[in-house]
């Protein structure tokens, strides 16, 4: 929380910062996490900035850990605490995520510095930790345990389809709620279909 001076301005948070480098991904990426640039639009001075974190690098991992936390580990923790019955789980999950990525304007952001060293490993963790959340939520559906990941993998791909379509162009999906709850009905029928064969 941010804390008030005696002058009556407030004092930066490391959160603060850690929000506005968020916000400076979402807008302009990797690069646009500037010390200067962001102690300006907060209405504050380099030194509250060097109060808070080492460097820059500081900063970016740590806007890359919050993302990460509020996108996937948020999500992890609510799914696998739920009592739900494991069809309403697997659809509460589909349901929670496409809306999520429909906001996350720091997701698409990041994708597109996927090799750079602070970017990669990060990545590569949440990727990780999604896929082994859906294969979870399609285990307890009922698949066995290849068939669930490879389930997963193709759930994951859809969810990143879809954010790669709802922030580049967005016209293409659902317009209408119900045109939406159609159509993640039809994927979610699809990813847990059972082949006749």
């Amino acid at each position: 929380m941010t804390e008030r001076k005696a002058s009556g301005q407030h004092r930066l948070s490391r959160d603060d910062w850690i929000a506005a480098a968020l916000a400076a991904i979402a807008d302009g990426g990797l690069a646009a996490v500037a010390v200067e640039p962001l102690a300006v639009r907060l209405g504050a001075t380099k030194g509250s900035f060097y109060w808070h974190f080492e460097n820059r690098d500081a900063l970016v991992d740590a806007a890359i850990r919050r993302w990460e936390k509020e996108t996937t580990t948020d999500v992890a923790e609510e799914i696998t605490s739920a009592r739900d019955a494991p069809a309403s789980q697997f659809r509460r999950l589909v349901t929670g995520v496409i809306e999520r990525a429909e906001q996350d304007r720091v997701g698409p952001a990041l994708l597109a510095s996927a090799a750079h060293p602070a970017v990669a490993p990060a990545l590569q963790r949440v990727t990780a930790a999604r896929l082994n959340l859906i294969a979870m939520v399609l285990r307890r559906v009922g698949f066995p345990p290849a068939e669930a990941r490879r389930r997963a993998l193709l759930a994951y791909s859809a969810y990143l389809g879809h954010a790669q379509l709802a922030h580049s162009t967005p016209g293409v999906l659902p317009a209408t709620r119900a045109g939406r709850r159609s159509y993640l009905n039809e994927a979610m029928s699809a990813l847990t279909s059972r082949s006749s064969a």
